[in-house]
């Protein structure tokens, strides 16, 4: 009996060990990870003022890129051919300029531009447009009422409520509550803020996460769980800086379906594939740019009704104003983004109008 209280006794005991062992792993990957975070943020005090310097050059650098844009033949016309685009660098000035891998010191940097004008300025699109965009989202005609009225309450200055609208009082019901904002349209997300507009439609294909990015439930019309996923969202529509116009040389055949409802998605493929040149792909080297916008009553483009084309010249333009410029900065392994917006006024006013970092 005395052997068995004997084992008895050594098992609770080795128990005991093993759990305080446990205890201290667990601490001791703690303290371990908590050193780490403290490193890191050491590092990033150290060289936080190096990182500033170098991304603020960056934007200089984007500045340089964008005033030589102007540059050449085309003057100021703006196109995948002669600037930065999606497709990298084709002006003859920039084509030796490797934004993907600039040594700027010590800073090894990645700056990425990306014309806005490519997109319709959210604060000036009308009820057309708004209606237009529910459309080739894919939106429930039933949702699409709400959405568009709540857009132009957020937007408008007044109390007073659009048809099917959306003003103050309801959004001071929700959890947490808060008020409509009765001015322009700051930064895109917030149209989550706005009655109806859930992920799924902001983001589209794109994904985005599909989650609320402001910590609140969707103020939609159902659960957004039950949506499909978009091929196309409010992000690929709409901007919240831009000039009024859309450049007709960058904008997406999506984009150029806004401005009018019996302009195709066949028709505005068939806009890129004239701008494309021979090949009708843009950013190679033959391709047509439009040097006005009404280039698009001449040239021929099949498919392309003449109340089309007359819409969307009223509301493009061939140049590139506003651009949003994305800087990645590596300095001996320490890194952070820049994001800045820059208006492109001519070749000596660039002006910055937004810079921040994340």
């Amino acid at each position: 009996m005395r052997v068995r209280t004997r084992q008895h006794q050594s098992g609770i005991a080795l128990i005991i060990v093993l759990l305080v062992i446990v205890v201290l792993g667990i601490l001791a990957g703690g303290f371990a990870y908590s050193m780490k975070v403290e490193t890191t943020l050491a590092r990033h005090a150290t060289f936080n003022t190096d990182l500033d310097w170098a991304g603020r050059s960056g934007v200089e650098v984007a500045k340089w890129v964008l005033a030589q844009g102007l540059a050449g033949p085309q003057g100021p016309v703006g196109s995948f051919k002669r600037e930065w685009g999606d497709f990298g660098l084709t002006n003859d000035i920039l084509a030796a300029v490797d934004l993907k891998n600039y040594e700027m010191g010590d800073a090894r940097l990645s700056i990425d531009i990306k014309d806005l004008d490519r997109k319709f300025n959210i604060n000036v699109a009308d009820e057309i447009i708004l209606r237009q965009a529910m459309t080739l989202i894919g939106v429930d005609a039933a949702a699409s009422s709400t959405i568009i009225g709540s857009i132009l309450d957020w937007r408008d200055p007044d109390s007073n409520t659009h048809l099917s609208g959306t003003e103050s009082e309801y959004y001071e019901t929700l959890d947490p509550p808060y008020f409509a904002k009765d001015g322009p349209i700051d930064d895109l997300s917030e149209l989550l803020l706005i009655r109806g507009v859930t992920p799924a439609m902001y983001w589209g294909s794109t994904g985005g996460g599909m989650a609320p990015v402001l910590n609140r439930p969707v103020t939609g019309l159902k659960s957004h769980f039950d949506e499909p996923t978009y091929e196309v969202g409010l992000v690929d529509l709409f901007t919240p800086i831009s000039s009024r116009f859309i450049n007709l040389n960058t904008a997406s055949a999506t984009v150029l379906q806004l401005c009018h409802p019996n302009l195709s998605y066949e028709a505005a493929q068939g806009i890129i594939a004239s701008r494309g040149g021979l090949d009708g792909v843009d950013g190679s080297g033959d391709d047509l740019p439009f040097r006005s916008p009404q280039e698009l009553l001449t040239r021929p483009i099949p498919g392309l009704p003449p109340e089309a084309a007359q819409a969307l010249a009223a509301r493009s333009t061939v140049r590139s104003f506003c651009s949003e410029v994305h800087i990645s900065v590596d300095m001996r392994g320490t890194t952070r983004e820049y994001i800045a917006i820059l208006r492109r006024n001519g070749p000596r006013d660039i002006q910055t109008l937004n810079l921040h970092w994340k």
